[in-house]
């Protein structure tokens, strides 16, 4: 049979053609995705809101290359409005076994005078252990990343904003057993140590005359670039503390 064939006489075409079938039953290598879901604080940008920047941004860029990155937050999201807008059916209907989901809601949850946006705390906690609980069924990895902090200094002391939001992601987070990235923590720490004047450059402040702020702008809530990147820094080090496998895959 094979014989008949003068090219299967050859060892070395032999041994070829036997590794190239053998391959046909390995399965191939699939990229894994870190899924992004949250608020402007996490968000990419339009241009015209340079150097407006979400901290999302500049964390995609600390992985290496067998991992993708899909940031779907969005500028005024909350739990509520990000399922009510299909934005969160997106995602799952995406989500595969061994990705990653994160999600820092809070900002926009706390607006509770807003009823397409705000949602109430036991809302809010009902709302993430259900974005657990969907990513789970699909072997999925959740994890949960507290608000950053406002700079919102009083007498030279920063202010707690959040109206308890934190806490109920904390308390969702313990009890379901999902890591957490203390953000709010974190970020508290950081503008802290800054300290009032120096924290500022961190976030949204530019004087009149910028192209896309040209009346200037005094934004204590969104990050600029430079702030952008303490945040993803900020995430980098907790994937490590919380000692998550996706932390052997930053750069």
């Amino acid at each position: 049979m094979l014989e008949s064939y003068p090219m299967f006489k050859k060892p070395k075409f032999l041994l070829v053609a036997i590794a190239l079938l053998l391959t046909a039953f390995v399965p191939r290598f699939k990229q894994r995705t870190v899924w992004m879901m949250g608020d402007s604080t996490m968000a990419i940008k339009e241009r015209n809101k340079f150097p407006e920047t979400g901290w999302g941004v500049p964390f995609a860029t600390l992985f290496k290359k067998d991992i993708r990155v899909e940031n779907r937050a969005k500028n005024g999201r909350s739990t509520r409005s990000f399922i009510d807008e299909g934005r969160w059916k997106e995602i799952y209907d995406h989500l595969n076994a061994g990705d990653y989901l994160f999600i820092q809601f809070g900002h926009n949850d706390e607006k509770t005078n807003k009823p397409k946006v705000g949602t109430s705390l036991a809302a809010y906690k009902a709302n993430l252990a259900m974005f657990i609980d969907k990513a789970r069924e699909k072997n999925a990895i959740p994890v949960l990343l507290t608000p950053i902090v406002r700079r919102h200094f009083e007498n030279g002391t920063l202010v707690d904003t959040h109206k308890g939001y934190p806490e109920a992601m904390r308390v969702v987070a313990d009890s379901l057993q999902v890591p957490l990235i203390d953000l709010t923590l974190k970020t508290t720490e950081l503008l802290e140590g800054m300290g009032e004047k120096k924290s500022m450059d961190l976030f949204l402040h530019l004087k009149p005359g910028h192209e896309n702020y040209p009346e200037g702008v005094q934004d204590n809530t969104h990050l600029n670039m430079e702030g952008a990147q303490a945040v993803a820094d900020l995430v980098a080090q907790g994937l490590k503390e919380s000692q998550l496998a996706l932390a052997e895959d930053l750069k």
